[in-house]
């Protein structure tokens, strides 16, 4: 197992963004979206999809971190060229869920077959649209989410995060 001078451990989160539905329109009749993926103080960018309300980006970002902990945040954007970008609105999802099926994972010593850990409930504290789960198959915790966007009037982020600790292969 990984892990840095201090005795913790270390992994990588992918974080997939995969599509957006319903995105605001931001120009005159569509929008230039992209979405900036936050984790503590790094940060990735998708590329822009012209003139689509619909995007499929199919794009992973990795992070090399310790335990998965904190927040990743999701912020949409129309882009411009001769202008700022404008805001289309940004989500969050909690990595507590996920950090705490890592827990369960190591205390199961589970392997390589498929096992849902824990639920995540929808509610009015998260960016959830529904219920999803986080599970563990082939060396990944993964969590599939469908995120409301906040602060705009419509939208919706496909999204998966995987959490692949150095010693679960």
């Amino acid at each position: 197992m990984e892990e840095d001078d201090a005795g913790r451990r270390r992994g990588v989160l992918k974080v997939l963004v995969a599509r957006g539905t319903n995105l605001a329109v931001r120009d005159f009749t569509s929008s230039d979206p992209y979405v900036i993926v936050r984790l503590a103080a790094m940060s990735a960018k998708t590329k822009v999809i012209n003139s689509c309300l619909n995007p499929f980006w199919n794009e992973e970002m990795s992070f090399s971190i310790e335990e998965p902990t904190g927040v990743i945040k999701f912020e949409v954007f129309d882009w411009d060229r001769f202008k700022y970008d404008d805001k289309m609105g940004h989500a969050f999802l909690e990595l507590q869920p996920v950090a705490a099926a890592a827990k369960l994972r190591r205390a199961l010593r589970l392997t390589t077959e498929e096992t849902k850990l824990r639920k995540v409930a929808a509610s009015v504290d998260n960016c959830l649209m529904c219920d999803s789960f986080v599970t563990y198959a082939d060396g990944e915790i993964k969590l599939d989410a469908k995120l409301r966007l906040r602060d705009v009037e419509s939208g919706e982020l496909f999204v998966t995060v995987k959490w692949i600790e150095a010693d679960a292969k």
